[in-house]
Order: structure tokens, then sequence, then C-alpha cells
């Protein structure tokens, strides 16, 4: 997440304030309709008490295009991936971004 943060900071509009605000998602107002469906999709493939249902899917097709839900969920996946993957071995954040603290 360290260096994707980092990205997605210098790359995005507001990138660095809607970092900061991942953790309010569903009440800030810096983020589009597809983003906050883009970021429900996330959490719902990431929390195993969770799932994609018929509902959020058609959702998620409002707004991407089928190659890109498949781009969407293999980042999300891979994400997840790290996240059991580098704990672990001792593999830390590097630095690049930093990411905000939960509350």
């Amino acid at each position: 997440m360290d260096i994707n943060s980092a990205r997605a900071a210098e790359s995005t509009e507001g990138g660095l304030d809607k970092l900061g605000e991942l953790l309010n998602w569903r009440d800030s107002k810096l983020f589009s309709e597809a983003e906050r469906v883009a970021l429900e999709y996330a959490e719902r493939i990431t929390y195993t008490d969770q799932q994609v249902d018929e509902a959020l899917f058609a959702r998620v097709k409002q707004h991407f295009t089928e190659p890109q839900i498949v781009e969407l969920t293999a980042a999300i996946a891979f994400e997840n991936f790290r996240s059991k993957f580098n704990p672990p071995l001792g593999i830390e954040a590097q630095g690049f971004c930093m990411v905000p603290k939960r509350k």
C-alpha cells in the first residue's frame, strides 16, 4: 500500500486529501460515486464476513467496463495478497507515503 499510496497521491486530483479521508470514505465529499462504489467493492472482497452480491456488482457495472472490473478486482486481490504475505516476512512500509492510522 505504501508505494501505491504515494503514486495515487501524486497522480490523482486531491490525492493526499483523499488518502487522509479513506477511513471516512462513506461520508467524505472528496470521493466520486464511482470511487465510492470501487471502495465498497474492495471492502466486500477484502472482508471475509462480506460478499459481493448481485446488487453491488450491478452498481460496479454502471461505472466500470468489463476490462476495468477485471483490473480493479486484480488490484484488490493483489493488495490483499500483499497484506498477508508481507507481515510474516517482516516487510514493512518503506516510507513512501504516510498511511493514516485507524481511529
